[in-house]
């Protein structure tokens, strides 16, 4: 895949949660409560990425990156990984709970005949 391994990684992670969203996860269309959600963590960790490069803990092989990068030598990827993995895990989540209300009232339903 080369360069663009690590962007094809998490489209497809955004591919395989989107009809979470169809099927009425409501995530992408809480645009407030998704950033209030995502972001605060995202930064966290986005600082904790830095410190780690900067100290030379850890770096991204060139060879899985576009080689585009934000400050304090952060690579694009890096930055979509910790908006899109939560995103994916918000709309798991949600995904869940109406599947779980579905089948409770199925179930409420069953129990009244």
């Amino acid at each position: 895949m080369g360069k663009a391994e690590y962007l094809v990684v998490l489209a497809a992670c955004v591919l395989v949660t989107l009809p979470l969203e169809l099927a009425g996860a409501r995530v992408y269309r809480q645009p407030r409560r998704l950033a209030r959600a995502v972001l605060p963590v995202a930064l966290v960790f986005l600082v904790w990425d830095v410190l780690a490069i900067a100290g030379g803990v850890w770096d991204y092989a060139p060879e899985h990156v576009t080689g585009i990068r934000a400050p304090f030598a952060v690579p694009l990827e890096e930055i979509l990984f910790f908006v899109v993995i939560p995103i994916c895990g918000l709309l798991t989540y949600e995904g869940v709970q109406l599947t779980t209300a579905v089948v409770k009232r199925l179930a409420r339903k069953e129990a009244r005949r």
